[in-house]
């Protein structure tokens, strides 16, 4: 599934979306965690888990700071997480980490949009947290035995992502 999350036009939607995102990984990577035998891929999700509550700690007063409401979880995208790892479950622990890479596509997608489109009090965050995103990925491919991701990306910049042309509401 390809997320449309942190390219609204929006800033403050994108922030909250952006939340819902992560409290939806909180919850995946909490049903990745419950369902896996591999100890060692255990400790190493927990720590994954860890980062995007951080993320949403780190969110939070950004939205709450433009008048917004901090979103308190996931909504419909959590329900699809948690479903892809639950699904997977019975196949076994490298299905789990497939389901979860896919979850992680997403995260990945939506921050790197994010960052690029980020208004200036939030490009720090979100910078930090694409390259927490980027480890995970990189971490969940090297298990599955895939090449990681690129560091950075070579997207180019489309004319409405461009700073200045972004119609910040």
């Amino acid at each position: 599934m390809v997320t449309k999350v942190g390219t609204e036009n929006d800033r403050l939607e994108m922030l909250q979306n952006l939340i819902k995102l992560d409290h939806a990984a909180v919850e995946a990577y909490q049903a990745a965690i419950d369902r896996l035998d591999n100890q060692a891929w255990r400790e190493q999700l927990a720590e994954f888990k860890a980062d995007h509550m951080r993320h949403i700690r780190e969110l939070s007063p950004l939205v709450q700071h433009m008048g917004g409401e901090v979103p308190e979880s996931g909504g419909a995208k959590e329900m699809l997480t948690q479903g892809k790892v639950a699904m997977s479950a019975i196949m076994g622990d490298d299905a789990i980490l497939r389901a979860m890479k896919s979850n992680e596509n997403d995260t990945n997608t939506a921050y790197e949009n994010a960052a690029e489109n980020a208004p200036p009090e939030a490009r720090e965050i979100l910078q930090r947290g694409l390259a927490d995103e980027r480890r995970h990925c990189n971490w969940i491919l090297a298990q599955l035995g895939a090449e990681p991701r690129p560091e950075v990306t070579s997207r180019p910049r489309s004319e409405s992502s461009r700073p200045g042309q972004h119609g910040w509401h």
